[in-house]
């Protein structure tokens, strides 16, 4: 459900185009051939993918080339053959009478089949068609992908095919230069690690003592009434850190975990003496970050094998979190990850101070959670492969190709598991929001209740089958969503509607009562809702003639979050959802605006707001303002499924532009709009573009209850890359979230503030390059983190470079080879002439892409 935006904010009124994507897919693993041609073929053939021309005929289009290659022994025919794929629909053959033709299924497949001009390739042979679409590919994720095969004779099983992505020749969209990281990094200082604050995220006061502490596995541990949770946190740590603990306890130090009013919800203490460790907090939460503290004082490398002793430098600390909303959006519904990657990433979460977690778990391609009764929801919903009716299992999606055992297209939470995530959250303190996407979005959901109907229906039971039905089966509605889809909305005007939200309503409220975890408000989505939907619907034109409140199809809008907001009072919870809940569509001299909903901005409806982009720049500020209880959740500074750079090889989406480290880390919640640098292209924004836009009133702020990064999961294919797009951006969140108001973002003038800015910017990255990015090389089994490329540039006939973290080596080659760890280590200019290639490589021995940098 990632927001994608071109022009005006589409809400739920108007269809937008979207570039969707993957990464390459994995190479696919050959199958055993037989000597027909249709079985080499299957098997046997390559696809190579390669950009050739951008704003091809003056347009914003691409034009590239698709190449068949028969690597095998028999001919690949000329007909009787499909292939699916994924991308974007608007990939086209560029001859409209040549040999091949793509037309759009639904969502984001598509299926390229041969004409009559189609010739047969033999074996060893290629054959090149040339594909025009529309906008700009800037790196692979609007490439085509998750090719497979089909043929005639056996129209019910796909083929994965191996394919080859090759990057472009020119630069013709502006990829980012080496010398354009190297001027990026110029502004950052080395910092000695003495000199680097020790807690992080920063805390509100922190005082070093120049004494220390050492910790052994003697230490003892005493805890207060209420906290024998995070004593048992505590505890399991240091044995992490020590191996066994001896269980006498009767070391020469010692941790004490105090009971002290006034700390606030949060809040807490820390004190590091040369004979104890004492943290104090009122709350269980506040004593469990003051631990989380302590975890971050210690040694980097304090996990990365048994210690017989730990040395802590004596520091005294007191702090409380800037906002009580810090929170991590998890997609798990476009692509799926495993129970133990989310512990995993709640374990994260609870080290640097997040306590949010928004379970993103269906959307139309994925529902990921068992609810009782309704078996079809992940049997049907919850799988994804090549089908001929979505009745078995949804069709393939964002590369997860023909295969119905795809780990990243199918799969789904038990109740057991979904219980064991709670307890596990609920210990480190995070609270679980389950988001339920409504009511569009919800094709897995659709779907999932149309096998239902059918099954129930043969065995005729009528009345059992409409129960949850989510569509009126005789709607000829004509609509295309912002993902390609045109059957993903639910029919609001239905009671069954209604019924099924209900049903999973209570049923997600069970397992967190079972498994004693809090909730205050389920997410139910309520975005990108396209323009089409409803209006012939026979269902709702009954509705409107017996509801005069509903004069036209618009209002249908308002009666069904009216009807889900009295629905989660009457369970005593609030609403969530996503900006669009909120907002109301109103024509004035024939312009359409959107405005704050003043009904539900009265009901303690919390929106997380993305947009902020275009003449939208400031409307988070407006809901806000207008009574909305906001979760900043900007495209521009915090989507952490866009890639960290405008380079070919680096993954992620770009419709919102490219968010690396430092796009979190100089966000101002309360002003953002001071500090927007640059627009989604990565130009700079010019000056007076925000003036007249909505600031913050003092009811406003008072109403910005917190952040949230969210990161969309379309090319997310596996833990390793989720971790990748996570870390370390996610870090700059943490800081932003929890952290005092630094001086640079208060500071009027520019010159004094753009100081202040570096000096936090150089502490930030010294701190993450010498400290935190170790530490995670070994928590929790070691955290797969980007490392970042090397910048460099050629400066009176020698090279020189740098890096975005210090405390990484750059390491680098003269002789054409690729940079390993045994290779020389840059320590200042190189001199040599040639093609110069340069790898940042982190404590571990992993490495960044690879810098070429010609020195003649």
């Amino acid at each position: 459900m990632a927001k994608y935006w071109i022009g005006f904010l589409g809400c739920f009124f108007s269809v937008w185009t979207v570039s969707c994507g993957q990464p390459s897919p994995k190479k696919q693993e050959k199958v055993e051939t037989t000597s027909t041609p249709q079985d080499n073929a299957k098997s046997d053939l390559k696809l190579t993918f390669q950009v050739l021309e951008e704003k091809y005929l003056g347009k914003t289009q691409s034009r590239s080339s698709l190449t068949f290659k028969n690597t095998g022994n028999a001919p690949l025919l000329a007909n009787g053959w499909t292939i699916y794929f994924n991308g974007s629909p608007s990939y086209k053959a560029k001859d409209t009478n040549g040999p091949i033709k793509i037309e759009s299924i639904n969502g984001d497949l598509l299926r390229l089949t041969p004409t009559e001009n189609f010739k047969a390739i033999a074996s060893g042979d290629s054959v090149s068609v040339e594909l025009v679409s529309a906008g700009q590919i800037i790196n692979d994720s609007r490439a085509p992908y998750g090719f497979y095969l089909v043929w005639d004779k056996e129209p019910a099983k796909g083929h994965a095919i191996n394919t080859q992505y090759v990057k472009p020749t020119k630069n013709a969209v502006g990829w980012i230069e080496a010398q354009d990281i190297y001027r990026q990094n110029q502004v950052i200082q080395d910092i000695a690690e003495d000199k680097l604050t020790k807690v992080f995220p920063a805390p509100v006061q922190y005082t070093k003592t120049g004494t220390s502490i050492v910790l052994t596995p003697a230490t003892g541990i005493t805890a207060d009434q209420g906290f024998a949770n995070e004593q048992q946190h505590l505890e399991a740590f240091l044995e992490n850190v020590f191996g066994k603990q001896d269980a006498a306890g009767a070391g020469a130090t010692t941790i004490q975990l105090k009971k002290k009013a006034g700390l606030g919800a949060e809040g807490y203490e820390l004190q590091v003496q040369p004979k104890s460790i004492v943290i104090s907090a009122t709350s269980p939460a506040g004593l469990f970050y003051g631990i989380q503290s302590l975890k971050t004082l210690m040694p980097p490398l304090a996990l990365a094998k048994k210690q017989t002793s730990v040395t802590i430098d004596g520091v005294q600390v007191k702090d409380a979190p800037r906002f009580p909303h810090r929170a991590f959006m998890m997609d798990v519904a476009r692509n799926f990850q495993p129970k133990d990657q989310v512990l995993k990433v709640l374990d994260l979460m609870a080290l640097y101070k997040l306590n949010v977690l928004h379970f993103h778990l269906n959307d139309d391609e994925g529902w990921r959670l068992e609810i009782a009764g309704l078996s079809e929801l992940t049997q049907v919903g919850g799988r994804r492969g090549h089908t001929l009716d979505n009745l078995q299992f949804l069709q393939s999606a964002y590369a997860s190709g023909p295969d119905v055992n795809n780990t990243t297209g199918s799969g789904h939470y038990t109740k057991a598991d979904f219980i064991e995530i709670l307890k596990y959250a609920k210990a480190r303190h995070i609270k679980v929001i389950p988001e339920i996407e409504t009511p569009g979005h919800a094709r897995a959901a659709i779907k999932a209740m149309d096998a239902r109907y059918y099954r129930l229906l043969k065995e005729g039971k009528k009345t059992e089958a409409e129960q949850y039905l989510l569509r009126d089966l005789n709607d000829k509605s004509v609509y295309r969503s912002v993902q390609y889809w045109n059957d993903n909305v639910m029919d609001v005007s239905m009671p069954s509607t209604y019924q099924f939200l209900e049903k999973v309503t209570d049923e997600v409220l069970a397992m967190y009562k079972e498994a004693g975890a809090p909730i205050q408000t389920i997410h139910f989505g309520g975005d990108e809702v396209p323009k089409g939907v409803w209006e012939k619907s026979p269902s709702v034109h009954a509705l409107m003639k017996k509801d005069a409140s509903i004069k036209e199809i618009d209002d249908l809008w308002y009666y069904f979050f009216n009807k889900l907001n009295a629905m989660v009072k009457a369970r005593k919870l609030y609403l969530s959802g996503w900006e669009e809940v909120g907002l109301r569509k109103v024509r004035d001299n024939g312009k359409l605006t959107y405005v704050a909903n003043p009904v539900l901005a009265k009901e303690n409806v919390h929106v997380d707001v993305w947009n902020n982009i275009g003449s939208n720049s400031d409307l988070a500020y407006r809901m806000a303002n207008a009574g909305y209880k906001v979760v900043l959740t900007n495209v521009t500074n915090l989507y952490l499924d866009l890639a960290y750079q405008k380079a070919y090889e680096e993954p992620g989406l770009y419709w919102g532009g490219f968010v690396d480290l430092d796009k979190p880390f100089y966000f101002i919640p309360l002003d953002y709009m001071k500090n927007m640098k640059v627009d989604e292209s990565n130009n700079p924004i010019k000056p007076g573009t925000f003036a007249g836009k909505e600031q913050l009133t003092a009811k406003g702020k008072a109403n910005i209850v917190g952040l949230q990064a969210p990161l969309w999961s379309e090319r997310i294919l596996s833990p390793e890359r989720q971790e990748y797009m996570l870390l370390p951006k996610l870090l700059g969140l943490a800081e932003r979230a929890w952290a005092p108001d630094p001086t640079w973002a208060t500071e009027p003038n520019p010159a004094k503030s753009e100081a202040l800015y570096n000096t936090a910017w150089s502490q930030f990255v010294n701190i993450l390059g010498k400290r935190e990015l170790s530490r995670l090389n070994y928590y929790h089994n070691g955290f797969q983190y980007r490392i970042p490329t090397a910048g460099a540039l050629v400066e009176n006939g020698k090279v020189v470079a740098n890096v975005q973290l210090p405390g990484m080596v750059i390491r680098y080659t003269v002789d054409g080879s690729e940079p390993t760890v045994q290779s020389k280590v840059y320590s200042g200019s190189i001199a040599e002439k040639g093609t110069v290639k340069l790898k940042v490589f982190d404590v571990t021995g992993r490495g960044s892409r690879v810098t070429v940098v010609e020195n003649k």
